[in-house]
């Protein structure tokens, strides 16, 4: 009898993530039926969608209510999916805005809900921790310090190993592929993987390419893009934009092959940051949003950094230049300092190597998979 399942992933990483819990799931349980939103990782595994991560891909409270009408939409159109379709679980990855909403009403429905990527409630809203502990069945986390967080709740908390630590361990031991790279040395520029990321912050990266390249003489920048879609936005921002480096170009979907090549990268705040890492390419943070949420940001985050590999180091190994500080001035500066073997190169390398043992060796995927199977096997 085939099992109907219920995955959710709104953006990019989870996409990937999901993709990747997803085939473990499949190679045990090969009669298991997926549907419901994600990317195209998740299309790969043949996995229905009923919408695409380009259009859920949304990060700020103005972005956000924006398109509440649209959310507001597809939660809906997943509901009435769910009551015709009568899911026998569901699998909901990070995402929490739209992913706890969907959570409360699944239980509503009796229809079990496996929570894999927890909220950062660490950062900004431990409040929710007792509404997640209600309308969550079983929390699947990838860094060993949330686990202490739900305790006392009644949820059942498992660490399963951060997925990236093993999709980059494959990535490093495949055959490096051709770049259109234009000269010897070599800088990655990972601009996000939204629309207004690529608005707001690839003017920016650009502008401090150029002012790379009057220090840097020999150096050619890549830009990877993780879609055709916003490959196509990354080609309109360039063309609109008059201070970029003469040897630029742009790759489509091989944004660690990317980061594998380059001497070192500008990065966009998010998993791309840890994945650089992973990689153990030298790399600055950069991010930037519009002023109300940047403010509504500052009022609420409880930590010292936003970037995960200077969270899970619990020091800065990366630096981080957010809203008014990510100027092309300061950009260029900070990557300058990685282009040699220079201290601040060392203690970076040094961080990454922390950040590695820290997060352990387990296979994310294959966790989840086991503990959706087993659990399917008792019945419960």
């Amino acid at each position: 009898m085939k099992r109907s399942i219920l995955v959710v992933a709104g953006e990019v990483s989870g996409d990937l993530h999901a993709a990747g819990a997803v085939r473990a799931v499949k190679a045990r349980s090969p009669e298991t039926v997926f549907w419901g939103i994600g990317g195209d990782h998740l299309k790969a595994e043949g996995v229905e969608l009923l919408q695409h991560t380009d259009r859920m891909g949304v990060m700020g409270i103005v972005e956000v209510l924006k398109q509440y009408s649209f959310f507001k939409g597809v939660l809906k159109q997943v509901l009435d999916e769910v009551d015709q379709r009568k899911p026998d679980a569901a699998l909901l990855v990070d995402y929490p805005g739209f992913n706890l909403r969907l959570a409360a009403e699944l239980k509503k429905r009796g229809v079990k809900v496996y929570y894999y990527i927890s909220p950062k409630v660490w950062a900004w809203n431990k409040k929710r921790i007792p509404k997640m502990a209600q309308v969550i069945d079983r929390l699947m986390v990838i860094f060993p310090f949330e686990v202490e967080l739900f305790e006392g709740t009644g949820l059942q908390v498992d660490f399963v190993g951060n997925p990236l630590v093993e999709q980059i361990d494959e990535f490093l031991a495949s055959e490096p592929m051709a770049l259109p790279w234009q000269s010897e040395r070599l800088i990655a520029l990972l601009p996000g993987s939204r629309r207004q990321e690529i608005e707001r912050i690839l003017p920016s990266i650009l502008s401090a390419a150029k002012k790379l390249e009057a220090q840097f003489p020999d150096v050619s920048f890549l830009i990877a893009s993780p879609n055709e879609r916003i490959e196509k936005l990354v080609h309109e921002e360039i063309s609109r934009c008059s201070e970029k480096p003469a040897r630029l170009d742009v790759v489509c979907g091989h944004a660690r092959e990317v980061m594998r090549q380059a001497e070192a990268a500008i990065v966009t705040s998010g998993t791309a940051t840890l994945e650089t890492a992973l990689i153990g390419t030298p790399h600055i943070l950069v991010y930037k949003t519009s002023a109300f949420t940047y403010w509504f940001a500052k009022s609420v985050v409880k930590i010292s950094h936003i970037g995960l590999v200077n969270i899970i180091a619990g020091k800065t190994v990366c630096p981080e230049l957010i809203q008014d500080e990510a100027s092309p001035a300061a950009m260029a500066e900070q990557s300058a300092r990685l282009m040699a073997d220079t201290p601040e190169q060392q203690a970076m390398l040094a961080g990454y190597a922390e950040v590695r043992r820290l997060l352990g060796a387990e296979s994310a995927a294959a966790n989840v998979a086991r503990i959706i199977c087993a659990e399917a096997r008792d019945g419960v």
